[in-house]
């Protein structure tokens, strides 16, 4: 309890400084490790204090600089509501809105907000070329023949390597190549699933996911997710009996963004250890951290093998590529043994390209500036919806990734909005198309990996101001 009470009057005191003007727009914070010494607390405890911080939209983190007051003042923007964990036993999709807004992919005459990738001109693509020529000439027959089964050694051992950011300690032969994070997602669940079983996701969740598992012909329940701290973990603990396997995305999650706290996922693995439940850990985002420091993932605490990790550079680096991996722990040989079913082999070309790209320190260099870029979009996203969308909007605090959730007020409908916004060359993705359930009605994610400039300003507040529109005509029509 003391200790409850050192962080939450610790919070309060620093946020009183910042709406009084002591502490003034973009001054730069203590690091957690001063706030620390200087207080005589944990370094958890001082990590605790700037998420609540940033919660409440007071400071921001600038990577490899630090914690500042954020000079986002215009209007309080509060965060969305947590929902309540939600059973269906069937999955209730809006397919006709989902095939509607990814028809819209690729389409140039469109500002894409809809499609959660980094745009072409946020990503290395002239480099990524010579790549593609060099492993031309390095491969047996330019690349023309079957890879091993496991994949690309190369690509294996820089993905072990790289494990070391985030506290694993992968080898190379517990990583497996995959088509691309969904496939290896794929795999995950038809190693460990059989029809009617129940798996666990976080709501909101990526609409390829909730595809995914409803072709599977699993139950799914959608669990309480805070859109700061992510999945509640006494709430999944009492529904752990019912569930067979989980599928979380603790590392930046679309659409919240959120970072589960190092403690919870530790926490978090030792529970589903306990009722023998797998957890298959979807880390696409996880290098794309706003803070200064990678975070661990799930599978650095995994002990015995019950935690599938999976990722890709589909969002960092190569959308069209499919180069994605899954260290399945003690289910390697299943997944292998699928994939020989159903892909045989990845592409060997590009995953060579992609392993010697990774292996040059050029793909640590391209994050650095992609960071950056999606932070300051993140800032000047904020300023302009506090400034253009509806009263009473809320939003994400997203700690990294490419997705901002926004929520209206009740009187919007964002599938109606979708095809207004459609009208002025704008694609959205409604929030109906992230759950199996009648919820999110009111809400929308946009991608914020777009390149930032006067048009796109002017877009996004042609969005505000459409949405505006929608709910004044919902309050006449209640006034009549």
């Amino acid at each position: 309890m003391e200790k409850v009470f050192i962080y939450s009057a610790l919070a309060q005191n620093i946020a009183d400084k910042i709406r009084n003007g002591v502490l003034k727009p973009h001054e730069r914070l203590p690091s957690v490790r001063m706030l620390s010494r200087q207080h005589g607390i944990s370094l958890n405890t001082a990590k605790r204090v700037f998420l609540a911080l940033e919660a409440q939209s007071l400071i921001y983190v600038k990577p490899q600089s630090g914690y500042f007051v954020s000079a986002l003042q215009v209007r309080k923007l509060e965060l969305p509501e947590v929902n309540k964990a939600l059973l269906t036993e069937e999955g209730v999709e809006p397919y006709e809105l989902i095939d509607h807004v990814y028809a819209t992919m690729g389409d140039k005459d469109l500002t894409l907000f809809s499609i959660g990738v980094p745009a072409a001109e946020l990503l290395p693509v002239a480099k990524l070329k010579k790549e593609i020529a060099l492993a031309t000439r390095i491969l047996d027959g330019g690349g023309a023949a079957y890879e091993p089964l496991q994949g690309n050694l190369k690509l294996r051992r820089m993905i072990a390597a790289r494990s070391r950011t985030w506290g694993g300690t992968l080898t190379a032969d517990e990583v497996i190549t995959t088509n691309g994070c969904m496939h290896a997602l794929s795999l995950c669940l038809m190693a460990l699933t059989k029809p009617g079983d129940t798996i666990a996701l976080e709501s909101p969740c990526y609409p390829g996911i909730l595809q995914l598992v409803v072709s599977l012909r699993l139950r799914v329940i959608e669990l309480t997710t805070d859109p700061v701290l992510g999945i509640d973990l006494l709430a999944l603990e009492g529904l752990l009996p019912h569930i067979d396997v989980c599928l979380l995305v603790p590392n930046f999650n679309t659409p919240l963004g959120y970072c589960m706290p190092e403690e919870n996922k530790k926490a978090l693995v030792k529970l589903l250890a306990r009722y023998a439940v797998p957890l298959i850990e979807d880390d696409t985002y996880g290098d794309i951290y706003f803070g200064r420091e990678r975070p661990k993932c799930c599978k650095t605490f995994d002990k015995d093998g019950h935690v599938l990790w999976c990722g890709s550079v589909s969002k960092t680096l190569a959308p069209g590529y499919r180069v994605g991996w899954v260290s399945a722990g003690k289910y390697k040989d299943q997944i292998l043994r699928l994939k020989l079913v159903h892909a045989l082999a990845s592409t060997s070309l590009i995953h060579e390209a992609v392993g010697n790209f990774l292996m040059t320190g050029r793909y640590d260099h391209h994050l650095n500036s992609l960071r950056r870029t999606l932070l300051e979009n993140y800032q000047r996203f904020a300023d302009v919806i506090a400034t253009y969308f509806p009263e009473g909007t809320r939003i994400s605090r997203p700690q990294g990734g490419l997705a901002l959730w926004i929520e209206f007020p009740k009187g919007i409908d964002t599938a109606k909005l979708y095809y207004y916004a459609l009208r002025k060359k704008i694609s959205i993705a409604p929030g109906r198309m992230f759950t199996l359930q009648n919820q999110y009605q009111n809400c929308m994610r946009l991608c914020m990996g777009l390149p930032w400039t006067e048009h796109l300003r002017f877009q996004l507040e042609q969005l505000g101001v459409l949405a505006q529109v929608l709910l004044d005509a919902h309050n006449k029509s209640l006034s009549v």
